[in-house]
């Protein structure tokens, strides 16, 4: 029992977590280069330019991160996904932790880290530059340290959890709806007694204090992110599937054999004697479920509350096995048919195989078209679909600028209809001589239409009949049309000449959040 008191990072039980951990950083470093710069990570590449304490759609944390990091390692792909890889590293160590913490030995320990190394959802989101693989880090550390405040009766543990989804807040905004779960975890359980004490007060202002930078431009702003999450849900952007359905994607997401793991831990923390005293966490993923459920979050939002799940499933598969000799071949089976069908799946969510090999190997596997939102079309997974040709489409860009009269190209903008379109203008274009882009997607909008008054575009992502009502007169360019792209990158590239309204003026109308 000493040992569980006093768990450290360097416990022998916890060497199957280092090892994973390490496996887990090879493996994203070995593959994360292969395709291209994914459309997001173009965004937060501009974004990193502007630092500010808010954004239209996401918290500041992002791209302050990527700012220091493009800034120590620069912004090769490998550079850029480095932290994301060393986060998903990072994860399966607090899950390890998270194990111990519940009472697990070495092989709890391995079974959790390694259903974490092979649940695709969390795989594939360390696979990019994102908020969502620095999410669980915040989200598991603070439930580590709300376990060892039960453990060590030790309630000023929550003060750590208390700066733990404080930064988590301030790198995304959905780590409000976990502190919301975790603080009815707490009163619907045994834990409701912190409240008599002054470290959950203490806490929760902590939280609030690092959270009031953003709040406070939130308000300055006129609440941007709730104007542009009100505009998803107006246009359906996202799909929103029926409870069964999402509950099964939950399932799917994160490899159907890991069910037996995460499922069973969530047993264990509700039904099994010992595990019990840990009611607090399934009560926090029980409540955030049902909230993610009822908002019709996307499968993958609840990505970052699994790995205290997996540890639970870890502890109780253990005591399962050591109650019982005859079971003890699970030891070594499980975790190697865990490994086994994580690696037939890898495929599927890393950039292993060359991109025409994607869509018959997900069919031998029986895997469909996964969408998130009602207008994806492609023939690969959005998340590998929008990593090609954006190189390519600057460069037809830069063909058709570098064609027109030197004087018509000082007075010529480049107006990108959505975020993906301008980051890559902004990030591939100066090799071309381009200028800096304009776009009204998003946070883009803030950033304005800089010294260009409409007399001459270039536009990319506009339908054809809408420029021609806004322009006096609009040519055609070359089509963009690489064929691993998303649908909406499928576009002829026009050129306006004249805005019927000058382009400040018309600004307030480009404007897209959503």
């Amino acid at each position: 029992m000493t040992e569980l008191k006093k768990p450290t990072w360097t416990s022998s039980d916890m060497f199957p977590a280092w090892l994973l951990a390490a496996a887990a950083i090879v493996l994203q470093m070995a593959t994360n280069g292969r395709y291209g710069y994914f459309r997001d990570e173009l965004y937060y590449l501009a974004l990193s330019h502007h630092l500010a304490w808010g954004y239209v759609d996401l918290a500041p944390m992002a791209p302050f991160v990527l700012c220091i990091s493009r800034t120590f390692f620069g912004e090769s792909l490998h550079a850029i996904r480095l932290l994301p890889a060393v986060a998903l590293g990072a994860e399966i160590l607090i899950t390890g932790l998270i194990a111990r913490e519940l009472g697990g030995k070495r092989f709890a320990v391995l079974l959790s880290c390694l259903a974490v190394l092979v649940a695709p959802v969390i795989v594939n989101n360390a696979s990019r530059f994102s908020m969502n693989p620095f999410e669980s880090l915040f989200w598991m550390g603070s439930i580590y340290f709300v376990l060892r405040a039960i453990n060590h009766n030790q309630p000023q543990m929550l003060l750590w959890s208390g700066v733990l989804i404080g930064l988590g807040v301030e790198n995304k905004h959905s780590t409000a709806f976990f502190l919301i779960s975790l603080t009815a975890g707490i009163l619907l359980t045994n834990e409701r007694r912190w409240l008599r004490t002054k470290w959950l007060w203490m806490a929760a202002a902590i939280i609030i204090l690092l959270a009031l930078p953003n709040l406070i431009w939130q308000v300055q702003h006129g609440f941007p992110t709730w104007i542009d999450l009100s505009n998803v849900k107006k246009i359906h952007k996202n799909v929103e599937l029926p409870t069964v359905a999402f509950l099964k994607q939950q399932v799917m997401t994160l490899l159907p054999i890991n069910a037996l793991v995460w499922i069973a831990g969530l047993g264990f923390l509700l039904f099994d004697r010992e595990g019990k005293r840990y009611r607090v966490v399934a009560a926090t993923y029980l409540v955030f479920l049902a909230i993610m459920d009822a908002l019709h979050g996307k499968d993958y939002y609840l990505a970052p509350i699994y790995p205290m799940l997996f540890a639970a499933g870890g502890v109780f598969w253990q005591k399962l096995v050591d109650a019982h000799s005859g079971l003890r071949w699970m030891k070594v089976a499980f975790p190697i048919v865990l490994l086994i069908l994580g690696v037939i799946v890898y495929p599927i969510i890393l950039p292993i195989l060359p991109p025409d090999r994607i869509a018959p190997y997900m069919q031998a596997l029986g895997v469909g078209m996964p969408r998130t939102e009602t207008h994806m079309e492609s023939v690969l997974p959005q998340y590998f679909a929008d990593e090609f040709g954006w190189p390519e489409m600057v460069a037809q860009v830069a063909e058709v600028y570098n064609k027109l009269p030197a004087d018509e190209r000082a007075r010529t903008a480049i107006l990108a209809g959505n975020y993906g379109s301008a980051g890559a203008i902004d990030f591939f274009g100066p090799r071309y001589g381009l200028p800096p882009s304009i776009s009204a997607h998003q946070n883009y909008y803030y950033w304005g239409f800089r010294q260009y008054t409409g007399e001459s575009l270039i536009m990319l992502n506009w339908d054809l009949d809408d420029a021609r009502y806004g322009c006096q007169n609009v040519e055609e360019g070359p089509k963009v049309d690489y064929p691993y792209t998303m649908s909406w990158e499928h576009y002829t590239i026009l050129i306006c000449h004249g805005l019927k309204k000058p382009l400040p003026e018309a600004w307030l109308h480009f404007k897209v959040w959503d």
